[in-house]
């Protein structure tokens, strides 16, 4: 998606945590998705607030055309400083929770935590019901949703694609 954004996109960045225990087949899938997409990926790992800063730092200087931030705990706890970030730079980024474009961010597409949330809640209802919980079969989230900052994105100087508008679940204006 950050590609249909930036389409002339050349070297992508992507923050991940080396703490978290998905840093690596998220780093795995993401350099399989640039070879694909022919453009060169740029790794950065930040596992404090000053590795955030010291990571946008670099992705400025490197002059990333897109960064990719996978979700993580820390960077979920820190929402307000990577959106500040990613505008202060100017860098175009896609995140997995909705609420970054609602505090900001330019474009999110990920699980819907209502959903995720409602589904823990029929876990938690079966196993209080009695069912033990090996017994459950595992479930992935159903409901993914895409949102779009137009706002952040006219900062940007980025046309958002029909394509990419057709397909969203929100548009913040």
């Amino acid at each position: 998606m950050l590609s249909e954004l930036v389409p002339g996109a050349k070297l992508i960045a992507l923050l991940v945590n080396p703490n978290n225990p998905f840093a690596e087949s998220t780093t795995t899938n993401v350099q399989e998705a640039a070879r694909t997409k022919r453009v060169q990926l740029h790794v950065l790992k930040a596992s404090t607030e000053s590795d955030i800063d010291a990571a946008f730092t670099s992705i400025a200087q490197a002059h990333v055309d897109g960064l990719i931030q996978p979700s993580d705990g820390l960077f979920n706890s820190r929402l307000d400083q990577m959106v500040a970030l990613a505008a202060r730079h100017a860098i175009p980024t896609i995140y997995d929770w909705r609420e970054y474009p609602a505090a900001g961010g330019l474009i999110s597409y990920g699980p819907s935590l209502p959903g995720i949330w409602r589904q823990l809640g029929v876990y938690v209802g079966k196993i209080l019901n009695g069912a033990k919980p090996a017994d459950l079969p595992i479930e992935q989230p159903v409901r993914f949703e895409l949102v779009v900052n137009l706002k952040t994105a006219r900062a940007l100087g980025l046309t958002v694609p029909p394509s990419i508008l057709a397909r969203a679940d929100e548009v913040i204006e």
